[in-house]
């Protein structure tokens, strides 16, 4: 199965970007043996669990060549490294405050020769630039999230969403968002027919330009 259920919700996928999805199996299950960035049981279901959920934020917004996305806590290199895939002339920023996951997602970019990907270990509060899109994988509450991202929104939209945050998150999200009356939530069970993703959303929070 593996890459094949990539091909399935991407169909006009390159020869060399199935190269380096069909390459992440291996990849990812050998640095796992080393460093524990994914759990066991998800190793085995690394495409549907990890790849194709982070690809979920595709379905929602594709990302312009030239775009810059923030990853924040991006683990081992997740939402990632899957979306810098996709989008090859699009500019991903991978941080995490973990420094053996950073040296996992470096490593699996220069096997993959994404020249599109920076990791760095740093927390998000001190990140200086400004991106079109911030991406990340639940890895708090969403006011924290937002607290930590804060001012770090590009002024001049240039996607079909405007930009902000796209967060996958699961479960029912209604108190949490409840505070963010400009919020969309975009159910993956729309785009993937795969039971994991029955109660996984990307959130849409557009951010406003914190600049003078």
């Amino acid at each position: 199965m593996p890459v094949t259920i990539i091909e399935k919700y991407f169909s006009s996928l390159t020869e060399d970007q199935i190269t380096k999805f069909s390459q992440l199996e291996d990849l990812y299950t050998d640095w796992n043996s080393k460093i524990n960035v994914i759990s066991r049981k998800d190793i085995e279901e690394l495409y549907i669990r990890h790849v194709l959920h982070s690809l979920g934020i595709a379905k929602v917004q594709a990302f312009n060549p030239g775009a810059s996305i923030l990853d924040v806590g991006t683990g081992g290199g997740f939402p990632g490294i899957p979306l810098a895939i996709l989008f090859p002339e699009t500019n991903f920023y991978l941080i995490d405050a973990i420094g053996k996951k950073i040296n996992v997602v470096n490593e699996v970019a220069s096997a993959l020769n994404l020249q599109n990907v920076k990791a760095e270990q740093i927390r998000a509060e001190k990140v200086k630039s400004q991106f079109d899109f911030i991406v990340s994988r639940a890895v708090t509450n969403m006011p924290d999230f937002v607290k930590w991202v804060k001012g770090k929104v590009k002024k001049e939209s240039s996607h079909e969403l405007k930009n902000g945050i796209l967060y996958l998150k699961g479960g029912d999200l209604s108190e949490e968002l409840a505070v963010y009356k400009t919020a969309k939530t975009y159910d993956l069970k729309d785009y993937f027919v795969e039971d994991f993703f029955e109660t996984k959303k990307v959130v849409h929070l557009p951010l406003k330009y914190a600049g003078k």
